[in-house]
């Protein structure tokens, strides 16, 4: 069933569901915060299955396969922050503006999503007001929070990308966007294509793309230094994949405070 619309008398959450987020290490003092806008494909119980059969509904246009797994892996390895969305990109993107046409997706690749056509602002505003903003203001804590420990943090965006988007194949394994901080794609760049993997340089999408909110809100907005990064997502889709790329980015990430000089004033306990 596709389920019931919200409006101004209803809340979309009930109170037995899960929260919008969830942080991973919330105390930690290590200057790297990780963030995951796509890492869930769950539905909120009152949209019902939002006119999506079974296969829809777990696809690359619901959920980044992979992307929330891996930053919980990285989490647990390197013992730092990361902040994880609860509920599919396809009841609301919390890495696009709210008035960005792809925060309510209507279709894409080929599907078509009856649950977002014809939205009314009662219904976006739910979806804004219970999910999307409580994800944002999660990450804005803990910006705050390691900010006011030590230096600013270093901010990765983690995100996975489809290998085959609307008939064409895509080469690259991993791609590093950024836009005008070169300080972490510049090692992240290196260090994959040393590790043998095809990375793109603001490929298969670009960081200088409007469409990148959380990065453009919450790490440029605060000199935060920062890279969206994405892995293809047949090299993760299991645990096995998950964890040959953890560890290639462990080694990077546990080097980047002191390549950027982030560890220089960081507080002792």
């Amino acid at each position: 069933m596709q389920g019931r619309s919200t409006d101004k008398n209803n809340t979309l959450l009930s109170a037995t569901e899960p929260s919008p987020f969830y942080v991973q290490n919330a105390v930690s003092e290590a200057p790297i915060l990780l963030v995951c806008d796509h890492a869930s494909c769950r539905f909120p119980e009152a949209l019902g299955d939002m006119g999506l059969d079974p296969f829809a509904r777990r696809c690359h246009l619901a959920i980044d396969i992979g992307a929330g797994a891996l930053t919980e892996c990285l989490s647990d390895s390197l013992g730092v922050t990361a902040v994880l969305a609860q509920y599919s990109r396809l009841v609301v993107d919390c890495n696009r503006e709210l008035l960005d046409p792809g925060a309510f997706l209507e279709y894409g690749d080929g599907i078509l999503v009856p649950g977002n056509r014809s939205l009314s602002q009662a219904d976006k505003d739910a979806r804004a007001n219970e999910i999307y903003w409580p994800y944002h203001r999660a990450i804005d804590a803990q910006v705050s929070r390691l900010s006011g420990i030590g230096p600013p943090p270093a901010f990765i965006s983690v995100h996975s990308f489809t290998p085959v988007l609307n008939g064409e194949s895509r080469p690259w394994q991993v791609g590093i966007l950024w836009d005008t901080d070169a300080r972490l794609p510049e090692i992240f760049l290196t260090e994959f294509r040393a590790a043998g993997f095809v990375t793109g340089d603001n490929e298969p999408y670009s960081g200088k793309a409007p469409q990148d909110y959380t990065i453009d809100n919450h790490a440029e907005a605060n000199g935060l230094p920062h890279l969206g990064i994405e892995i293809r997502q047949d090299l993760i889709s299991d645990m096995a994949g998950v964890e040959r790329i953890a560890a290639v980015m462990h080694k990077i990430i546990e080097s980047i405070p002191e390549r950027i000089g982030l560890n220089d004033t960081r507080a002792r306990a």
